[in-house]
């Protein structure tokens, strides 16, 4: 069955008080959108459906080279549900006239997803014969996010909006940060059923969920989301706490592969960094995004390769890199 992903990245940046769109500020030497369509391709999906508005010719051009993206534009700014409903003539041309298949919807500022929530949500919604189904998070702080209201036996009944909540309902700590997993034909189904009666007079995507549920159809919402996994990004504070992030996520994983990093909160490595085992990082060290050095090497202090730098097995660099030395070189010599 074919698996889709339709990513919301129409936003502008206002509260970062940026001409640049805000899914193009980089986390860890990446796009935040590299980050979340890495992420879906890494779960499955063969294709991916981006709405964007603000700076959108920005935005195609850095992806043009990406033939899996369909690009669909929402001319005006009417909600989640709006940007959906943006690509239902997209929806409709999948899985011949039944609209066979499932599409997970993710939002263009949400860098932290990771791949393996997507599986198992994929999973859970397979295995329980869900119409639609979401990943929930349990927040100390849910403040801004949809609560997550359930019955008293748990099973879940629509998510509310904080700006349209009770002060009872505002107490509720699971929240619902915009992991989506729905059948193509319930979601084509539900849009075509979406109003903006509610405080913001807008089209809440959230929305769905209550519908199908009301119509006889099954949903499913599973808490998958680690706390730390839920911040997006509206503001240059919130880009610098998810880097902060990422940035240990990645030196985990390099650590777990063999790799001594000497001072980690002294060094900065990129995205997509591969590094061999017994390699030392020393202080001071700057690694850039899809660089690759080999095993045995000792990098720094004080030592900054650029991006796509290749380093040999055993070299040592330190001080400042030229980009000639650190690729030292790709023809082997």
């Amino acid at each position: 069955m074919s698996l889709t992903a339709i990513i919301l990245a129409a936003g502008k940046s206002t509260r970062m008080k940026s001409r640049r769109p805000k899914v193009l500020h980089e986390v860890c030497g990446r796009p935040m959108l590299d980050h979340v369509l890495r992420a879906c391709y890494a779960a499955g999906c063969q294709r991916v459906i981006v709405v964007v508005g603000h700076g959108k010719d920005e935005v195609m051009s850095l992806f043009s080279h990406d033939r899996r993206i369909t690009w669909v534009e929402q001319l005006d700014q009417l909600g989640t549900g709006h940007a959906a409903q943006s690509c239902v003539a997209e929806l409709k041309k999948i899985g011949g006239e039944t609209h066979r298949g499932d599409v997970f919807i993710l939002a263009g500022d949400g860098p932290l997803i990771r791949e393996d929530v997507l599986k198992t949500l994929l999973r859970a919604h397979h295995e329980e014969h869900a119409a639609a189904s979401m990943a929930t998070a349990v927040l100390e702080d849910p403040t801004g996010y949809g609560r997550v209201i359930r019955d008293a036996e748990g099973n879940f009944i629509e998510i509310i909006e904080q700006i349209d909540a009770t002060p009872e309902q505002r107490e509720i700590r699971e929240v619902f940060p915009s992991y989506y997993c729905v059948r193509i034909e319930d979601l084509l189904f539900a849009l075509s059923k979406l109003t903006n009666n509610n405080k913001k007079g807008e089209y809440y995507l959230t929305d769905i969920f209550a519908i199908l549920q009301k119509n006889g159809r099954r949903v499913v919402a599973m808490q998958a989301v680690a706390a730390d996994d839920v911040i997006g990004v509206n503001t240059r504070q919130q880009l610098a706490d998810v880097d902060a992030i990422m940035q240990e996520r990645i030196q985990r994983q390099i650590r777990d592969d063999g790799v001594t990093i000497v001072s980690p909160i002294n060094t900065y490595i990129e995205s997509g960094v591969n590094i061999g085992a017994d390699t030392v990082i020393e202080p001071f060290t700057f690694i850039g995004r899809d660089s690759s050095v080999g095993r045995d090497c000792t990098v720094g202090p004080f030592a900054c390769l650029p991006r796509e730098s290749i380093l040999p097995d055993g070299a040592s660099v330190a001080g400042n890199v030229t980009v000639e030395t650190a690729m030292l070189d790709r023809s082997g010599s």
